[in-house]
Formats: C-alpha cells, structure tokens, sequence
C-alpha cells in the first residue's frame, strides 16, 4: 500500500511539474498526504484486527462498535490535521488531500494482481 501510494504521489508531483504548479508547498502537500494516508490506512487495518479479534470471541456488537469508534477516530483526527496543515499556508490543498483518494485504485489494482488463494493484502 505505501509503495502504491508513493508511486501514486509521484505522478501526481509529475502532473504539477508538467503544468508548471511545482512548488515546495505541493511537494510538502504530496509528502504529508503520503503519509496521513498511508497511516490512515494502517490504523484502518489495526481497528479491523482488534474488531475481528472481539467478534471472534463472541462479542460481535462490540467489534462492531469498535470498528464504528475507529472510523470516526481517524476521521476526526485526519480532519483537524489537514485543516490545520491547509490554514497554514505552508501545503498545496490538492496534493495534500488527493494521496487520500489514491487508496481505493490502489486496492483495486492489487486485487487485480493477486494469486487465487492470496490471502494477504
């Protein structure tokens, strides 16, 4: 995912050098999209484990729960850091969000690319 991700950034850096918008705001933009959403991503997979973990162990509602806490948890902190990083002044708006949106085509190519009887993601 973080590989896919950098990749994903760096032609969207590549699109803001053709259109001459490269700057040190879009490069610190692309570089902490990255990274918010390579970490929402990571703690999107730990909440299902621990959500997986308690449904295992019969308490079904309160995967279920957890699951809903974590989404909103991560929402609410991506929200307060992007806005906080977009009044700033210091990132560009769309290469700081866009890495967000790169994550579904992400996944999709990699379900594409996966052995039958893979697994892991």
């Amino acid at each position: 995912m973080a590989v896919g991700q950098a990749l994903c950034v760096a032609l969207m850096l590549g699109v803001f050098a053709l259109l001459g918008r490269l700057d040190n705001a879009a490069l610190l933009g692309g570089v902490l999209g990255w990274f918010l959403a390579v970490l929402n991503h990571f703690f999107l997979a730990m909440g299902v484990m621990m959500a997986a973990d308690k449904a295992r162990g019969e308490n079904v509602k309160g995967g279920k729960s957890l699951v809903q806490a974590s989404f909103f948890l991560r929402t609410a902190v991506l929200f307060v850091v992007m806005f906080a990083l977009m009044k700033s002044g210091r990132c560009n708006v769309f290469s700081l969000v866009l890495p967000l949106l790169f994550t579904r085509p992400i996944l999709m190519v990699e379900q594409f690319f996966r052995k039958d009887g893979d697994g892991t993601s």
